[in-house]
């Protein structure tokens, strides 16, 4: 299976407007370029993205439906909050699925897919002093899926990039403190994924991914913090790009 990065909106000229529409719209919730709760004001924001209220509100239905943006009745939609329970709920979800991607991929790996994740593994860490904290985000949540993909479950993997959407600024936030532990950690699970050690790449993985209550508490306090001083993550890539 092929992956692509999941974050890097790549929307061909072909594609429909209201597909368009919905990848930028998506990208914007993802990093939270709206506060938590924000109300979104349906006309500025199609002047904003250059479109016509019609894709705009198809693809606000869209997000709402899978929880990235809220619908109220007779309010519109706004930002989703931050929420500790979701939150805390997203992470135990992801540990599930990380752990079991870990163990399928040891069952059903191919030497291919082994060669591919190594060379991801090179690249990303050629990227690691200089790249800026959204590019080594991105290469995390690209390794997680390649693991994902190696277990030979499409719904896993979907499951997956569906997930890495709603913690992805939280995962930002945690990125922040782990450059070289993260790097260290992926090594060392696709050397259990290559040696079919399931029990090995578990071990690994739990602590990787699993966050106790405080830590995600903190992230969210974090996550307020620099969205209410302009430093997030929507705002980085904005900088980055002009």
């Amino acid at each position: 299976m092929v992956l692509t990065d999941l974050f890097v909106s790549q929307t061909p000229i072909e594609q429909p407007v209201s597909e368009r529409t919905y990848v930028r719209l998506r990208d914007m919730a993802m990093t939270f370029a709206f506060r938590p709760c924000e109300r979104l004001n349906e006309t500025a924001l199609a002047a904003k993205l250059k479109v016509s209220r019609t894709p705009l509100r198809e693809a606000m239905h869209r997000l709402a439906a899978e929880g990235l943006l809220v619908q109220t009745a007779g309010r519109g939609f706004s930002a989703r909050p931050f929420d500790v329970k979701e939150l805390s709920d997203l992470y135990e979800m992801r540990l599930a699925l990380e752990l079991t991607s870990v163990r399928l991929a040891c069952e059903r790996v191919t030497e291919g897919d082994l060669e591919a994740m190594g060379a991801y593994l090179d690249q990303s860490v050629a990227a690691q002093s200089t790249a800026p904290v959204k590019d080594l985000l991105r290469y995390d949540e690209g390794f997680h899926e390649r693991v994902a993909a190696a277990s030979g479950n499409g719904e896993l993997l979907r499951m997956m990039r569906a997930l890495n959407r709603h913690i992805h600024f939280f995962r930002w936030i945690d990125m922040e403190g782990r450059r070289d532990a993260t790097q260290a950690d992926h090594r060392a699970i696709l050397r259990a994924i290559a040696n079919r050690d399931a029990e090995a790449g578990i071990a690994i993985m739990r602590p990787h991914i699993e966050r106790r209550l405080d830590q995600i508490v903190d992230g969210i306090r974090e996550g307020h913090a620099r969205l209410w001083t302009g430093a997030g993550l929507a705002n980085t890539n904005q900088e980055q790009k002009s």
